[in-house]
């Protein structure tokens, strides 16, 4: 990094670049005009180019403009880092990725529990429906949706949800409670595009005996999310995990139709990589998440 000027100099050509004129940006850094030329002419001859046109107003020339937003991310990401080490006045940040789904129904419910019980942790969550890689910009610990072989990491299943038909009150007295499985098909059905992770109503209904070929879709959805807000205003019947709905059923805004125990093909997992588990504020966090997972499991 020879070719690395003092920071001061770089903070000056930073400055400059949002100024017509040295005078402007000599008051911005509370130092001379002739100090901000300085500074600007020094960095010029270390980096052996050409970063402004002078004249009566100043303008960047096309190596200074393409320098410009380096150093301005620069200087932005220090000053956000230096914010956020102040902000956590000794507690450990601890990023955690999930789904959107999971996030927002599950474990953003719980948080405060975490916070009364470990003040210590600050948690993060990166929210996405993509396996991650543990790369540095990504995640320290992860909850996963899938069958538990993830033989390169750390793992340690969490729970299973129960998989169920739900429909809003005002759907159920429009068109009636259904009394047995087989009138759902009379009923608009809501269905949720996506992997084989997402349940389907072809396996809930061959669970409960009966072969179908053809449903009574009302729409086809993308998001978890949007399937269960389709569901509360009574556009059909949602086939949910127990997990989504614990806030609407416990409500009354959901109904779950049929106590047939269907257990979900696929279960969260506490995953991390390997080595990193026995740090101490990993290990309050996983012992705290396993706790409330178990507490999720006897009610499911």
């Amino acid at each position: 990094m020879k070719d690395l000027p003092p920071t001061a100099t770089l903070r000056a050509f930073e400055v400059a670049t949002r100024h017509t004129t040295f005078t402007s940006a000599s008051e911005e850094l509370h130092v001379t005009q002739s100090a901000v030329s300085h500074q600007l002419k020094n960095l010029e001859e270390i980096w052996g180019l050409q970063l402004f046109q002078r004249g009566k107003s100043l303008s960047l020339t096309p190596a200074g403009a393409a320098l410009a937003p380096i150093v301005r991310e620069f200087f932005m990401n220090l000053e956000a880092t230096l914010s956020d080490l102040r902000e956590q006045k000794g507690r450990v940040r601890l990023k955690v990725s999930t789904t959107y789904s999971f996030a927002l129904k599950w474990l953003l419910p719980r948080l405060p529990s975490l916070s009364q019980q470990h003040p210590e942790i600050l948690v993060t969550l990166e929210t996405t429906d993509k396996a991650i890689n543990f790369s540095s910009a990504e995640a320290d610990v992860a909850i996963r949706f899938g069958n538990g072989n993830y033989p390169a990491l750390y793992s340690e299943f969490m729970f299973r949800e129960q998989i169920f038909p739900v429909a809003s009150p005002d759907l159920l007295k429009r068109f009636g409670m259904p009394r047995t499985p087989a009138e759902l098909l009379r009923y608009p059905l809501l269905t949720r595009d996506g992997a084989d992770l997402v349940p389907k109503w072809e396996a809930w209904f061959q669970h409960v005996g009966l072969g179908i070929s053809t449903l009574k879709e009302s729409v086809r959805f993308a998001d978890t999310n949007m399937t269960i807000e389709a569901a509360l205003l009574g556009q059909g019947i949602a086939l949910a995990r127990s997990g989504h709905v614990e806030t609407e059923i416990s409500d009354g805004s959901l109904v779950r139709l049929f106590d047939v125990p269907l257990p979900s093909p696929v279960a969260y997992y506490f995953v991390c990589p390997k080595g990193i588990e026995a740090q101490p504020h990993i290990v309050s966090f996983r012992n705290w998440l396993l706790t409330e997972s178990g507490k999720a499991q006897q009610g499911y």
